[in-house]
């Protein structure tokens, strides 16, 4: 256990570059390095998290932890994995907290926000052109950012998901997934089926009217939980999420929001620790470490629960034609969620004026072009920020 904890907390430490990245540094480490798990195996348990919503390094991470360690294996991997951007996100939520007056704070995090620009558009971009193939799908698409402008809401994104299910299941013909069962599961039914009981039951709960709950704690865990239980097609798809559930309930400033969305691109570990810095930032009661501690918690639970509860029902899962065709249609509907999010709040809160508008065009440039890492650009932008205003 000691090992497992080890060998993922270094994986947090070292893994950069997003959830793909994330990806071919476990291959490398734990397929070819470790022989943990084989090609075949590691290629299903992958399938698998791509399938779910949520971050799907992170479930990966969950999968691996409880193929070597059972419970207990799954909950020191994450908590390894996910430590050290938990705790970059809160220092960074207090470093803003008490030097967000400074010039070159200011101008550091206005760069960082328009990072944010070319980070978005970036994943849109590369979004689109794999789950967006044909006009049935882009159609999606489109009319679920149309939707999303016009009802900027959590609730309207939950209908917009669901519709989107439903039309997918009607009208989409996904490919025919390969059909062999290389992954072994050391796992009865019995509780995965109660893990899935208890997503379902939480999910009920946090989709309860916010007036529901008597302090702000259980307010903040449900928001959370609500955001960590919706994120399909990967961790950008958390960004008009959480922007519903914080900035537009008026916890925290759009300012602060896309800062430390941007600076999370820099961080290695899972994106979904920005969750730490909106806890820590908030203006409601827990905040700081405690909000930020919390607020992690609760958006990585749905993950947990459902990859466990998951993994026994997987080989009958990916062969089903029409959970397939829905999440076709979920898929294409969460990149309109996040062109929604790309224009509010991301470039009516960014971009000002024609040069801020040159600087984001030249970041998305780097980005998609020159293959410039997100992290160094992050880096770059920040610094070159502080030193222009001294």
């Amino acid at each position: 256990m000691r090992e497992l904890f080890l060998i993922f907390l270094r994986l947090g430490l070292t893994s950069f570059g997003g959830p793909v990245a994330h990806l071919g540094y476990f291959r490398s480490e734990l397929v070819e390095r470790r022989r943990w798990l084989t090609d075949a195996a590691y290629a299903d348990l992958v399938a698998l998290c791509q399938f779910l919503p949520g971050p799907a390094s992170s479930q990966v991470v969950i999968g691996i932890g409880f193929l070597r360690g059972g419970y207990l294996g799954a909950l020191l991997a994450s908590l390894g994995f996910t430590l050290p951007s938990m705790l970059l996100m809160i220092a960074f939520g207090y470093g803003l907290i008490g030097l967000g007056d400074l010039p070159g704070v200011t101008a550091a995090v206005h760069a960082l926000k328009l990072v944010a620009v070319a980070v978005v558009a970036q994943a849109i971009w590369s979004m689109a052109q794999s789950l967006c193939p044909d006009r049935l799908r882009g159609s999606l698409t489109l009319g679920a950012a149309a939707c999303l402008l016009i009802w900027p809401s959590a609730m309207a994104q939950l209908a917009v998901i669901l519709l989107a299910a439903v039309m997918g299941w009607r009208l989409c013909s996904p490919t025919r997934p390969q059909s062999a069962d290389h992954l072994s599961l050391p796992m009865a039914r019995g509780p995965a089926i109660a893990l899935l009981a208890t997503f379902g039951g939480l999910l009920l709960l946090a989709l309860l009217p916010s007036g529901a709950w008597p302090v702000h704690g259980l307010e903040l865990a449900a928001a959370m939980f609500r955001s960590g239980a919706l994120v399909f097609g990967g961790g950008h798809v958390v960004l008009p999420l959480l922007d519903a559930e914080t900035v537009r309930t008026g916890w925290v400033s759009q300012e602060a929001f896309l800062a430390g969305y941007g600076a999370a691109q820099a961080l290695p570990g899972p994106l979904l620790t920005f969750a730490a810095f909106l806890g820590t930032v908030e203006a409601p009661i827990p905040n700081g470490a405690l909000g930020g501690i919390l607020a992690t918690l609760a958006i990585f639970l749905p993950s947990v629960l459902l990859v466990l509860g998951l993994l026994p029902f997987w080989v009958s899962l990916r062969a089903n034609h029409g959970v397939r065709a829905a999440l076709a249609g979920i898929n294409a509907a969460v990149v309109g969620l996040l062109i929604a999010a790309f224009y509010d709040p991301v470039l009516t809160t960014a971009v000002s004026d024609g040069r801020d508008a040159a600087v984001a065009l030249g970041a998305f440039a780097l980005l998609v072009l020159w293959r410039i890492p997100a992290w160094l650009l992050v880096l770059g932008a920040g610094l070159g920020a502080v030193l222009m205003t001294r």
